[in-house]
């Protein structure tokens, strides 16, 4: 039987907040035509195995700000443990691999790189959460270098009593929807936002934004890492983005980062997909 040679690169793509594996589509499709193959990782409780709220779809959406989360027991270990599944799946088959974080993701997508060092060859942050400052999502999120950002009016309920930070996509109300737009979507237009806006989740397990990663030099900060800023982020302000890059280069300074800039909001695979995959590209 022949024998194959492991092929060169495979991106792990990790989404963010009420996010899934499928909003990466786009990208995938780019990257593909260039030749990289990819996977995009659902963590738990997100994309099309995501858990909704039992009034969410229902007229009036009753008991949205009260009924407790389904993900409300889902932790950080779980997520990064989804993480290293899929790297552990590709790595005997390529010989490099580049592990892609967004947003939230970059809490599990650190963890799984401190823990097994030896699965990834390179890290890319996409305007991606960075621990190795601050521990918590939770302390750039609300750092003064965040003040600007856009959505604060977007939590529905009490995040700890419903054990997840909430949003609801599916709102009749105009102004959250625009809102929704604004923050995370603001240069995808209206028309087209109505259905990037369906195949949002509800829930982000609040352990994600509270639960403390710790990275250390000799595993997390031994890989190789790239920081994509979103320019016009309204979401998570480039000046935070640029507050994690130092932090983490100062704390970890054996490989800084090498940053670079895209266009347009918070989330480039909706309107940029191209230009997304090329920055991706090895």
């Amino acid at each position: 039987m022949t024998k194959f040679s492991p092929a060169r690169t495979v991106l792990v793509l990790v989404h963010g907040a009420w996010h899934g594996s499928g909003q990466w589509a786009a990208t995938q499709r780019a990257l593909a035509g260039a030749g990289t193959a990819s996977v995009a990782v659902d963590l738990p409780g997100h994309g099309f195995d995501a858990p909704l709220p039992t009034g969410y779809l229902l007229p009036g959406q009753p008991g949205l700000s009260t009924e407790r989360s389904p993900l409300a027991t889902v932790t950080m270990d779980d997520c990064a443990e989804a993480v290293l599944r899929t790297l552990r799946q590709v790595r005997p088959h390529y010989r490099r691999v580049v592990l892609v974080a967004h947003s939230a993701g970059g809490g599990p997508a650190s963890l799984a790189a401190e823990r097994a060092p030896e699965l990834v060859d390179a890290l890319v942050y996409l305007s991606a959460f960075v621990p190795a400052g601050r521990p918590r999502f939770s302390d750039y999120v609300e750092s003064p270098e965040n003040a600007t950002a856009r959505g604060q009016g977007l939590t529905v309920g009490d995040p700890g009593k419903l054990g997840a930070v909430r949003i609801n996509p599916l709102s009749p109300d105009p102004a959250y929807v625009e809102e929704l737009r604004r923050t995370h979507y603001q240069d995808t237009p209206p028309d087209r936002f109505a259905r990037w806006r369906s195949a949002l989740s509800t829930d982000l397990p609040l352990t994600l934004v509270t639960t403390p990663v710790t990275l250390t030099s000799p595993r997390w900060g031994r890989i190789p890492r790239t920081f994509l800023r979103c320019a016009d982020d309204r979401a998570l302000t480039p000046a935070v983005q640029d507050l994690m890059v130092r932090e983490a280069d100062r704390a970890v300074p054996g490989e800084p980062f090498t940053v670079r800039t895209l266009p347009g909001s918070h989330t480039p695979f909706a309107t940029r997909p191209d230009e997304l995959a090329a920055a991706l590209l090895p």
